[in-house]
């Protein structure tokens, strides 16, 4: 009997434990982020292109370290997608890069100002956006003004297509005859129609230099112009966005003041820094 309550005495003096306490899972720390070896490359090379601008395919693959084949399978694939620009075999930071920073609410200033754009804004009383060609596509990189709806937008989708916007059809239209063909041959059966209908207004915008463009609703209008260097090579493009109830009326007069405008900035002598 002694042993009985010494045995009962010892099993109560040791803690029970609850239930839910034997199914609580331990706590886990939270796991550090790691390195990924692409992710590596990539970040490498447009950090060095960041801090030495210019820079030539042998100086980056000495400063990666890595091997020929490898440094240009990624500088391929980053000039691609605009986010690495290539001048005299030399390399600048691309279009893309801006796209994010005016996605994130802020405005650079390059080739084309801030002060430019505002100047434009002025006289014209429309919001106008700085767009560049990355890849097939086009990217609002600046803006000035006040138009919510094309903002928005602007900074919700970075990446439009050419023959959906009119700063992209200015730009289109300004190319070498062999690389506007390419592009539109690369078109897929869906955009067949918009393929069509920027063939149809080819000569129009050739002739005047102006593109245009309604949006689905027809309620607001895009009227830009592409911005050549002193090489005559188109750079950029610009365009004036409104309602269209207000632009259409102006379209003359618009025209004559924003062709005014880029023609002067086309003047500049700007030495290659950046994709504009």
């Amino acid at each position: 009997m002694k042993q009985m309550a010494t045995k009962k005495q010892a099993q109560a003096a040791v803690p029970r434990t609850t239930q839910l306490e034997q199914v609580k899972p331990p706590a886990r720390a939270k796991p550090d982020p790691q390195n990924h070896r692409t992710v590596d490359r990539v970040t490498q090379i447009l950090e060095e292109v960041v801090y030495h601008p210019g820079m030539t395919f042998a100086e980056l693959v000495r400063a990666l370290g890595a091997a020929k084949s490898s440094v240009h399978g990624f500088i391929r694939g980053l000039l691609a997608k605009g986010w690495l620009y290539e001048d005299q075999h030399r390399f600048y930071l691309g279009p893309a890069v801006y796209g994010l920073t005016l996605a994130s609410g802020h405005i650079r200033a390059g080739l084309v100002t801030h002060s430019d754009l505002a100047a434009l804004h002025e006289e014209t009383k429309v919001a106008v956006f700085l767009g560049v060609q990355a890849g097939d596509h086009l990217i609002y990189i600046a803006e000035a003004g006040s138009d919510y709806a094309a903002g928005f937008e602007a900074r919700s989708d970075i990446r439009r297509t050419l023959l959906s916007t009119a700063g992209g059809k200015a730009l289109l239209a300004a190319r070498p005859q062999f690389e506007r063909e390419s592009y539109l041959r690369r078109r897929t059966r869906e955009e067949a129609e918009s393929v069509e209908k920027f063939i149809g207004e080819f000569s129009a915008i050739q002739k005047t230099r102006i593109a245009t463009n309604l949006n689905p609703s027809g309620m607001r209008i895009g009227l830009a112009t592409a911005v050549l260097n002193r090489s005559g090579d188109a750079v950029a493009s610009v365009t004036l966005v409104g309602a269209a109830t207000d632009i259409q009326p102006r379209l003359a007069k618009l025209t004559k003041i924003l062709t005014r405008h880029v023609d002067a900035w086309g003047e500049r002598a700007v030495a290659p820094r950046e994709a504009i």
